[in-house]
């Protein structure tokens, strides 16, 4: 596949944020900063367009992946089967009360699959999206309440964990950028979404190398942490 330079760059500017805000987050746990993660707008809002930009370039990649060997899409999900069984271990020996059972790379996986029927479908792509991030916010029932539903969505409660991603609304974003995609590198082919851009070479680089920055910045930010507290 083709590498594209806005979408790796767009890739980055995420991967940046994202360590931002687990950098904040971090802060936190050790008490060096004191702020409602978990409740407090600001965090809320942050975290929602992190996401939000991460799982927009995921539809996105999708649409861009479609002409490659079905193999490379195989190769890519147990890639990210085996990250997301990482994250969810890791999190168990860090917070065995919360550990991340369906996080985003958790979703990923599962939202590729679900995906990837609607590539030749933009336009009930972009319908679906729509409805499932609108039933995501606006719909919820007791019957999708059990602990083995919560990566549906829907339930009437926000499950304890460190990271949740379920398929609704989150699935609706990837649905979204399916449609965008095929708008942007199929149907429209705008100019700038082909450019060389050499000013973003550096959230390139990172965004190409997205997954290893995902599993190994926090490691490396709480070990730094450890050590400062320790002293």
């Amino acid at each position: 596949m083709k590498r594209i330079t806005v979408v790796d760059a767009a890739r980055g500017f995420a991967v940046i944020l994202m360590v931002a805000y687990h950098f904040c987050f971090d802060l936190n746990y050790f008490g060096i900063l004191h702020q409602d993660m978990n409740h407090d707008r600001f965090w809320l809002v942050s975290r929602a367009l992190i996401v939000s930009l991460f799982l927009l370039l995921v539809g996105i990649s999708l649409v861009l992946a479609s002409g490659t060997e079905p193999l490379h899409f195989w190769k890519r999900q147990a890639r990210l089967l085996a990250a997301a069984l990482i994250v969810t271990f890791g999190s168990w020996l860090m917070f065995p009360k919360s550990y991340i059972y369906f996080g985003i790379l958790h979703f990923i996986f599962v939202a590729s699959l679900i995906g990837r029927p609607f590539l030749n479908f933009p336009q009930p792509a972009l319908a679906s999206g729509l409805f499932v991030i609108a039933s995501g916010f606006y719909y919820s029932n007791p019957f999708f309440d059990p602990p083995f539903m919560n990566w549906i969505g829907l339930m009437t409660y926000k499950p304890y964990t460190e990271d949740y991603v379920p398929l609704f609304p989150w699935m609706g974003v990837v649905l979204i950028g399916i449609f965008t995609g095929k708008l942007l590198f199929e149907r429209v082919r705008p100019a700038w979404v082909f450019g060389d851009f050499p000013s973003m070479k550096i959230p390139c680089r990172i965004g190409r190398h997205s997954l290893a920055i995902y599993l190994l910045h926090q490691p490396i930010l709480i070990g730094i942490f450890y050590l400062f507290v320790s002293r």
